[in-house]
This record gives C-alpha cells, sequence and structure tokens, in this order.
C-alpha cells in the first residue's frame, strides 16, 4: 500500500477562512491508529506515516483527540499539561513534523483542546487544593459542605454518582462532571479564562487549523449551585449517558449550559480570528437542548464556527422521518447556526453496530452524511465498515465501562487500533501486544483486504467524499425539505443557481416518490440504482438518487 501523494513543501494550505463550512473531516484517535516505536500504543510518528492514507480518502482536515501529558485514567481527557506531548505519543517536535507533513499534504490540523476539567495531578490542582487562600485557590469549583456534610447539591457525574468530591486537604468538595480525578475548572475566574486563551494561542502559533472542544457548555455552571430539577420518567434521552446511568433522571439547568458561556465563545473567537483561517467544533453534550444550544454556540460571525449535538450518535436509528425532524428541529433553533453531522465518534457504539446495518444500509447512510447541510465527522475505521468490537471485561480499559459493566459496556469497543493489514494478529497496527485487542473479524476489513477492490466500502468512501467536493451545492448550499415518512425522505440543496435532488429509501422495498418539477438529470458519478421516470422517482430497498439541474441553462 502506497499511499504517497505530492509533496510542494513551499505552497501550504491556501487562505481560506470558509475552508471549514462543508467540509469532511477525519478524527484520528492516536492510541489506536499506527504504532510507530513497538510499545503497543499509536503514536504522532505513526500518524504522520499514515497521512497519505488520510489523503487517499480525500478529506479537508484531521481531528487529532488528545495527546497532552496525562495519567490517562479517561486517556487523554484528563490533562497535566496543555503545552506538552505526552511521551507517550512522542515529542513535541513530532507534533511539528505532524502538521507540517499534514498541510503538505493539504490536509488541515484540528486538534482536540479539552478545557473544562484537568486532571487532578495538574500543577493547578494541586496548587488550589493546598488551602482556601493561595494564587489558584479560586480556579476549580470548590464549595463547602452542607451541615450535615453531604454534598452542596444534587449535581451528578456523567459518569455515574455524585458530581462532587470530597478533598480532606482543604476540607471542602470540588465539582466534577466526569470521573472524581477530573476536577473542573472554574470558569467564573477571570485569570482561568485568560490562562486558557494563552493555551489556544500556543497551538496556533505551531500552526494548528482549529479545535475541537471538548464537552463545549460544560465549561461553566450555576454561580448559586442551586439544584437541578428532577425531570418526569417520560422526558427521560439516553442519547449523552447510557440508560442505566441516573444522570438521566435531572434536568441539568444549573450544572451546564449556562448563559455565561457566550462571552467566552466570543473572547475565543476572537483570538481564533487573528490567525489567518482558523475554526473550532463544539462537542454539546445535552440531552434535552443540544440543538438548541449548538444553535446559540453557532450564531453569527462571533462564537463557534460549528458544533455538534447527539441527535445522530444516539441509539435511536435514523429512519426519513426521524431524520426530518432532526432537520426541522435543526432549522427551526438554530437556522443561523452550522452544524459538524456524525454517525460515530470515540464515545458511542459503532454505527454499523448501533443501528443494526447491513452494507447496503452502510453506503446508504454514508450518502445521506455527506449530503446534508453542515460539515462532516467521520470516525477512524468507519470507512472500512468496522462493527463494534466485543471487548472482554479483563481487556476492559475504559473506566465507564468498568463503572456499569456489564449493562453498559464503556467505549472500549469503537477503539480498537485500527487494521492496516490482514496477515497477521496485529493487523499492521503493532508489533507488540496491542493496548485493546483486534477482533479477528477486522482483519477481513483492513485496508489491505479493500484498497484494490472498486467493490469495498473503502473505495465507496472514497467515491461519496469525492462526489460531495465535485458538487460543491452539497457541501455548502441551501437546504429544502421535499418529502419524509418511515420509509423514504427527499430534499434539495441549492447553491448559486445549482440544484441537487436527494432522495433516500431506507427499507427493504421499492419505493416511489413524486417527481420534483423540472428537468433533471441524474448524478451518475453517485453510483446508485435510483432512478426517474415519467411520473415517479424510482428507489430500490436501500437505494438513493441523486439528480442535478442547472437554473441558467434553461
Amino acid at each position: 500500500m502506497n499511499f504517497d501523494m505530492p509533496v510542494h513543501a513551499d505552497n501550504p494550505p491556501p487562505v481560506d477562512k470558509d475552508w471549514w463550512r462543508g467540509a469532511v473531516i477525519y478524527q484520528i484517535y492516536p492510541r489506536s491508529f499506527q504504532d510507530s516505536n513497538g510499545d503497543g500504543v499509536g503514536d504522532l510518528a505513526g500518524i504522520i506515516n499514515r497521512l497519505g492514507y488520510v489523503a487517499s480518502l480525500g478529506v479537508d482536515a484531521i481531528w487529532i483527540s488528545p495527546f497532552f501529558p496525562s495519567p490517562m485514567l479517561d486517556f487523554g481527557y484528563d490533562v497535566t499539561n496543555y503545552r506538552d506531548v505526552d511521551p507517550m505519543f512522542g515529542t513535541l517536535a513530532d507534533f511539528d513534523a505532524l502538521v507540517r507533513r499534514a498541510h503538505e499534504l493539504k490536509i488541515r490540523v484540528i486538534i482536540d483542546l479539552v478545557l473544562s476539567h484537568t486532571s487532578d495531578t495538574h500543577r493547578w490542582f494541586r496548587e488550589s487544593r493546598s488551602s482556601r487562600d493561595n494564587p489558584k485557590s479560586n480556579w476549580y469549583v470548590w464549595a463547602d459542605a452542607k451541615p450535615d456534610g453531604t454534598p452542596p447539591n444534587n449535581w451528578l457525574s456523567i459518569f455515574g454518582g455524585s458530581a462532587w468530591e470530597w478533598d480532606g486537604e482543604r476540607m471542602q468538595y470540588y465539582l466534577h462532571n466526569f470521573l472524581t480525578s477530573q476536577p473542573d475548572l472554574n470558569f467564573h475566574e477571570p485569570e482561568v479564562q485568560d490562562e486558557l486563551l494563552e493555551v489556544a494561542r500556543f497551538w496556533l502559533d505551531r500552526g494548528v487549523d482549529g479545535f475541537r472542544f471538548d464537552t463545549i457548555n460544560f465549561y461553566f455552571c450555576d454561580k448559586e449551585l442551586r439544584d437541578n430539577p428532577a425531570l418526569a420518567p417520560e422526558r427521560r434521552d439516553f442519547s449523552t449517558a447510557p440508560e442505566v446511568n441516573p444522570y438521566n433522571w435531572q434536568e441539568h439547568l444549573y450544572d451546564k449550559s449556562r448563559p455565561e458561556m457566550i462571552g467566552f465563545l466570543r473572547r475565543m473567537r476572537a483570538l481564533m480570528d487573528q490567525y489567518p483561517a482558523v475554526a473550532a467544533v463544539g462537542e454539546v453534550g445535552d440531552a434535552q437542548r443540544g440543538m438548541e444550544i449548538m444553535g446559540e454556540y453557532t450564531r453569527g460571525d462571533d462564537r463557534m464556527q460549528m458544533c455538534y449535538a447527539f441527535e445522530f450518535l444516539s441509539t435511536e436509528v435514523p429512519t426519513g422521518s426521524r431524520v426530518a425532524q432532526v432537520l426541522d428541529r435543526f432549522a427551526e433553533v438554530a437556522a443561523d447556526g452550522w452544524s459538524c453531522w456524525a454517525f460515530s465518534n470515540h464515545d458511542v457504539e459503532r454505527h454499523v453496530t448501533r443501528w443494526g446495518l447491513n452494507d447496503a444500509q452502510l453506503r446508504l447512510y454514508l450518502a445521506l452524511l455527506m449530503s446534508l447541510r453542515g460539515s462532516v465527522c467521520l470516525y477512524q475505521g468507519e470507512e472500512l465498515g468496522l462493527a463494534e468490537a466485543y471487548v472482554a471485561f479483563e481487556d476492559l480499559q475504559d473506566p465507564y465501562g468498568k463503572r456499569f459493566w456489564p449493562k453498559f459496556r464503556g467505549r472500549d469497543g469503537c477503539r480498537t487500533p485500527m487494521v492496516w493489514i490482514t496477515d497477521n494478529l496485529g493487523g499492521g497496527f503493532s508489533d507488540a501486544k496491542p493496548w485493546l485487542p483486534i477482533p479477528m473479524d477486522h482483519l477481513s476489513h483492513s485496508v489491505s483486504a479493500q484498497e484494490h477492490d472498486a467493490l469495498s466500502v473503502l473505495a465507496f468512501y472514497r467515491r461519496m467524499i469525492a462526489f460531495r467536493k465535485q458538487h460543491p451545492v452539497l457541501a455548502k448550499g441551501g437546504f429544502e425539505m421535499r418529502s419524509a415518512n418511515a420509509d423514504c425522505l427527499a430534499f434539495e440543496r441549492a447553491l448559486g443557481g445549482k440544484r441537487m435532488f436527494c432522495a433516500f429509501n431506507f427499507s427493504n422495498t421499492d419505493q416511489t416518490l413524486p417527481p420534483p418539477p423540472g428537468d433533471w438529470r441524474i448524478a451518475q458519478a453517485a453510483g446508485f440504482a435510483g432512478h426517474m421516470e415519467q411520473g415517479g422517482v424510482y428507489l430500490p430497498a436501500y437505494q438513493a438518487l441523486f439528480a442535478e439541474y442547472e437554473e441558467n441553462s434553461h
């Protein structure tokens, strides 16, 4: 497999402040992408070695999950130093080399910044917990116990149990929305905001093209620490936390998604706008108001460029009706915003398994994803059609899975290493025992097994990414719903006099839709079996149709 591409070191990606709008972004989970030094864990040098493959997909950017120094209790999402690389992944020089190589290949680099919390071993937290009057005493969210010694309020942790942990050194509780070893920073403290903006500047100065902001709506909590109200059972939603977690039993009005966040977003955007072409995507974790928050955080030109919520990362199968419901809701509450749609990532069960997709359905859903108004995130391995891996309890690494096993098995099943070749047990990922086991059934889906097969899932991903690029109307155009029911969905995209009609049959039986008015021609490059005849649009089972119309040519 030779994925080397022409290199023009003196010709970096062009300055295009709008590059992110409609971009296809490929998420790399560095622990599981490519091991270069034989320790069983992926690293930055491994990513560099595989960037030719990434470029061959045709994506616009990569998003790299955290690689900062960390005790790895939450695998990099518990940071001890925001301005360095964990030795497990390499060095700052390796990171600089990665950015240079990516830019040579015309790939932009987005890094994952985890600003809502740090590790409890971070020097800031060690100082903050040492007394109530030290210079960083207010850098984290501290609160006294109630008179009976119980936590200050009823807030719950995403990872289970109370969101408050008692600290015997300071004799107060500190807030942690995730693990007890991940104390939350206090964004009401101006010095915290200033320091985190300087963290972002550090990486911008090293040439990154943007950020993915982890848990962006968790930055601020209610200053008064008011209790969250209970949520009626019929209103409980399990898109951001598993059903076994009582976190879903509260309406999260006070522990996250606070109005003060808009001010910080404006400060971050002002910093990013000092650089030629930087963009950010925020992760909105809120089961009740995710779509509304996404709209609030991306409205106008002084906040984030894009955000994503969990509507299509949930277990609910996106039928035609469901997709229309999500898109209609987005148009209602976030019409001036911009979404980054995804079906899989490092935190959820892979969508092939989550929705029980066969090969034809997998292709259909990719065609849908590549047709939506918004940007797109793909997660490493989904282009190979990888299913969720079974990871036995004794091999489990994820603390979330250990906490709720066996009803919730955690996130390790979507984090197993990439499979590059089929002829060894390491799948070409590593010569050593990998940090998570590689399922035998993944090996037959390896890159080498699919690379020269024009009918493979990998080949189809490449074709659909190219199809989106060939038709800017899909990446940046307007959107108008045409029809929707449980089985079918049809909409139009429009840009500069060009229109694209997109229709999808999610059922296992043939379907017929009314034709759109006008003289349309089938966009053959999409490779689907849907077709138009007089009086109708005909869609075989699990098939789509793309048709073009250019207004000024008639």
